[in-house]
């Protein structure tokens, strides 16, 4: 909403005031103030308050289960690279494929948070990429927590390139293979939630990997100069299981 359209709804709003909840919907939501987390339910994203299966959540007491592997198949490239206004998003046309047992998804985008939305015991780390893979209208996220250390090249190279301003997504570096992205372990947790962004739909199964990715800290300081905090705080478990491959 520009300046005028806002001078010109609170003008509205001081005539009636009953219209105050439909004027407040149609403000875009973002991730302080009038407009953050706390209030993303509403600003036409309900189920993001009501929901009872949401995204991120504190990793703490885990079950061993017998679950299959993560088999990631993957392009070897991102065709476009957007600065969206709330984190840097790597998009893929055709970008492969995850198999987890007999479901199938496929590779759409990844992006970052600045820190890390997932928790482990009560912790964050410094940031977290989110691989998103789509099916019909259920998605798969894998979760890979970052921390500082020795030089990512493939982070190293986004880090350089990033759309400085909030844009259309541009031609991304041909250098930018995801498959660089993911730690080598393969190991996860996994439970049931949401998108940890609006509208928060409750259709994704979650897989969180335990081993972190190292990036360099100058790079991690690069990232967080264009969003200081673009993390929603974790939710509340409501019974859920978070199951451990073993």
């Amino acid at each position: 909403m520009n300046r005028r359209g806002m001078i010109k709804g609170m003008a509205a709003l001081a005539l009636c005031p009953l219209c105050a909840a439909d004027a407040f919907a149609e403000e875009h939501w973002s991730y302080e103030g009038r407009t953050g987390p706390a209030n993303w339910g509403r600003v036409g994203n309900k189920v993001c308050t009501i929901g009872t299966q949401q995204s991120p959540v504190d990793i703490a007491s885990t079950i061993g289960a017998d679950l299959p592997k993560l088999e990631v198949a993957w392009a070897k490239s991102a065709d476009t690279i957007v600065n969206n206004g709330h984190t840097i998003q790597l998009n893929f046309n055709d970008g492969g494929s995850l198999k987890v047992g007999d479901d199938s998804y496929k590779f759409a985008q990844l992006h970052f948070h600045h820190p890390s939305e997932h928790l482990i015991d009560g912790k964050s780390s410094a940031m977290e990429v989110h691989f998103v893979h789509t099916s019909g209208a259920n998605y798969a996220v894998i979760g890979a927590l970052m921390k500082a250390g020795a030089s990512n090249g493939v982070f190293k190279t986004i880090a350089a390139t990033m759309p400085q301003k909030e844009g259309p997504p541009v031609k991304a570096d041909p250098a930018i293979d995801p498959n660089g992205l993911l730690p080598a372990g393969r190991n996860y947790v996994r439970y049931a939630g949401s998108l940890t962004t609006p509208p928060c739909s409750e259709t994704v199964a979650w897989f969180v990997l335990t081993d972190p990715l190292e990036v360099g800290e100058s790079d991690i300081a690069a990232f967080a100069k264009l969003f200081p905090d673009d993390a929603r705080p974790v939710q509340k478990l409501n019974r859920r299981f978070l199951l451990r491959n073993s």
